[in-house]
């Protein structure tokens, strides 16, 4: 009898996902080793984890094998989180890849030193190796819950670098898909936005979401029929948070209105929306070439021949180039540059994010830093 299908398709997967992320690995290490050698048992003797441990050093800090990627799950102990720790844990098993886990403390709740301890022992007892805790401090810029995301990403960017792990796993699902697109919707930012989250992100990809095609009660299945214990943070149920509110009020007014299904639909609005945003956005670096004159200054006579979608992301991206950051750029600060370009009346330079401005002189746009 095989697995609850719960948890098949949890492994499901993250088999999927293991096996680009091995491929991936071999493609740009080299033959260091054929991508299906057998695996060395972390700790047989001769291998430099045993010898390492013989001479008392600390198995998280160890050596890692040749041509054998690390893949890091992040566990907050949630069971979205820890239904993927067990997935990876299992499939790393049979699969030619290391396994660890990250779990960070926000220090935004008393007792959440104790709580990643108790997590660092879960994932220890699933076999996974390296497991650390890192603890952060989360500040205020943005709001808690950015501020927070921020905190924890850099956290996570570090452990990778630090193992020098070839991915980190996320445990966000279908519903937390449907929830990012409803924020952005609420934001009016524009397609990417509504984009929600990529299957890969992050540096060279190294952020995967295994579960975006799952939904959350899936992976809480998983955890009951397997007895793996959950932490339920009490802010995903605090209505001081954005998300709490929409996914205890929101998307269940959005259900009772619309009927079931709103969840699957607004998932599969986020891919589409993903696909003509990436479409978009590589007609934009190929019309850029065509709007410079021979000193690679923009030409506003070509950006007004484009259409706005192109010519938005053209400006995008010659503000983010100039010094402007990219998290700080509104769709407000794009209309204005904009009207440089298709309702020139000799406006002044308009001021950016990362003092960076932009004005029109002699038929050129000139975006610069101040």
């Amino acid at each position: 009898m095989g697995p609850h299908p719960a948890v098949a398709a949890i492994r499901l997967a993250v088999r999927r996902v293991l096996h680009d992320v091995i491929t991936e690995f071999h493609r740009h290490a080299g033959p260091d080793r054929p991508a299906g050698a057998a695996r060395r048992p972390a700790h047989a003797a001769g291998s430099p984890y045993a010898e390492a441990a013989a001479a008392g050093g600390s198995l998280t800090a160890l050596p890692e094998r040749p041509g054998t990627p690390l893949v890091l799950v992040a566990c907050s102990g949630g069971a979205d989180s820890m239904a993927l720790a067990s997935a990876l844990a299992f499939e790393a098993r049979k699969l030619d890849v290391r396994a660890g886990g990250i779990t960070v403390d926000h220090n935004l709740q008393p007792g959440s030193g104790l709580r990643a301890a108790e997590v660092v022992t879960r994932l220890t007892a699933m076999d996974l190796d390296p497991v650390e805790a890192v603890a952060v401090h989360v500040g205020r810029e943005g709001g808690p819950e950015a501020a927070a995301r921020d905190a924890r990403y850099a956290a996570l960017d570090a452990a990778a670098e630090r193992h020098g792990a070839a991915a980190v796993l996320l445990g966000h699902t279908r519903d937390d898909q449907a929830e990012t697109v409803l924020l952005g919707l609420a934001r009016g930012s524009g397609i990417r936005s509504l984009s929600g989250m990529a299957a890969a992100s992050g540096p060279a990809g190294r952020y995967r979401r295994p579960f975006l095609q799952l939904d959350r009660q899936t992976a809480r299945k998983a955890c009951l029929v397997q007895s793996i214990p959950v932490w339920d943070d009490p802010h995903n149920i605090d209505p001081a948070y954005t998300r709490s509110r929409l996914r205890h009020e929101g998307l269940p007014a959005l259900e009772k209105a619309l009927g079931k299904g709103v969840v699957e639909a607004l998932a599969r609005t986020a891919q589409l929306s993903r696909d003509d945003a990436d479409a978009l956005d590589t007609w934009a670096a190929e019309a850029e070439l065509t709007v410079r004159d021979e000193t690679g200054r923009l030409e506003c006579e070509g950006l007004h021949a484009l259409p706005p979608a192109v010519r938005r992301r053209v400006l995008r991206r010659a503000l983010i180039e100039a010094g402007a950051p990219a998290g700080s750029l509104f769709a407000r600060h794009l209309e204005e540059v904009d009207r440089l370009i298709t309702g020139w009346r000799g406006q002044r330079a308009i001021n950016l994010p990362g003092r960076v401005e932009a004005l029109r002189q002699g038929g050129r746009l000139v975006i610069r830093q101040s």
